[in-house]
């Protein structure tokens, strides 16, 4: 998938699910998907080319040459006498539910030493992840919603009670990812170490029939346009609104 795809599948998961785990107000579920629409695309830090690579310079890009080479030698030493033969550096590791679920611990973990600041922090550098896939518009939203934020709530009460639960974004972020992966061609092989046909990163994907090329006509013209209309319509208060909108007028008697 193309990485502005993956951005908008993962704000619309994170919206889906940010009511389950409690951020019920406008501000949690935004900052709640920000996060999950960030880490949809960390996955592809695996990849010098990639968008997470060149986020932060000479620092993503060392994470990026640490995390090839870790997935490499994992690869190495766990292939079964299936897999191909590659290098296993790239769509690998990251692309794992395993990664997914360490990596949301980890910020479950961090969160809860750390506080809202660093709730905070990790919110900021999603935000500038997806903003880096879907646009620079995105900033000046979320510039506007944080001194909306500012005016109408309590940014650091409402932060706090993030505190925890925002790993399950992260891990969530990544899931999305490897699902989106898993309905391209290449596949994804998210389901490591479990052995399926004599490979131990076996590439799950749709039937034949169903699977699509990134960035081609079925990605842009209907996976991308679905999920855009969902990328408003699942905001809170977004659908009671717009029925609201486009309703009759209710005529009372005598009016």
């Amino acid at each position: 998938m193309m990485g502005s795809t993956h951005a908008l599948t993962g704000w619309c998961a994170g919206l889906a699910l940010a009511p389950a785990i409690g951020a019920g107000s406008v501000h949690q579920a935004l900052a709640f998907a920000a996060t999950t629409a960030g880490f949809a695309l960390l996955p592809d830090l695996d990849h010098p080319g990639a968008r997470a690579s060149k986020l932060l310079g000479p620092i993503t890009g060392l994470l990026c040459w640490l995390l090839r080479h870790a997935s490499a030698g994992l690869y190495s030493i766990t292939k079964g006498p299936r897999d191909e033969r590659r290098k296993g550096s790239h769509r690998h590791l990251s692309h794992t539910i395993l990664f997914a679920a360490g990596l949301g611990a980890a910020t479950t973990a961090g969160t809860r030493a750390g506080g809202w600041y660093v709730v905070a922090a990790v919110v900021v550098f999603a935000l500038l992840l997806a903003a880096d896939a879907l646009g620079d518009w995105l900033l000046l939203v979320a510039g506007g919603g944080v001194v909306w934020w500012a005016l109408t709530a309590s940014a650091e009460a409402e932060l706090s009670q993030l505190t925890g639960w925002l790993g399950i974004a992260v891990a969530t972020g990544c899931f999305t990812h490897c699902l989106g992966d898993a309905l391209t061609e290449a596949g994804c092989p998210f389901l490591f170490p479990v052995p399926i046909a004599g490979e131990t990163w076996y590439e799950l994907r749709l039937p034949r029939l169903l699977r699509f090329r990134t960035g081609k006509g079925v990605e842009k013209f209907l996976i991308v346009p679905v999920f855009t209309v969902l990328a408003v319509l699942l905001v809170p208060g977004a659908w009671p609104g717009l029925v609201g909108l486009f309703a009759e007028p209710t005529v009372t008697a005598g009016g």
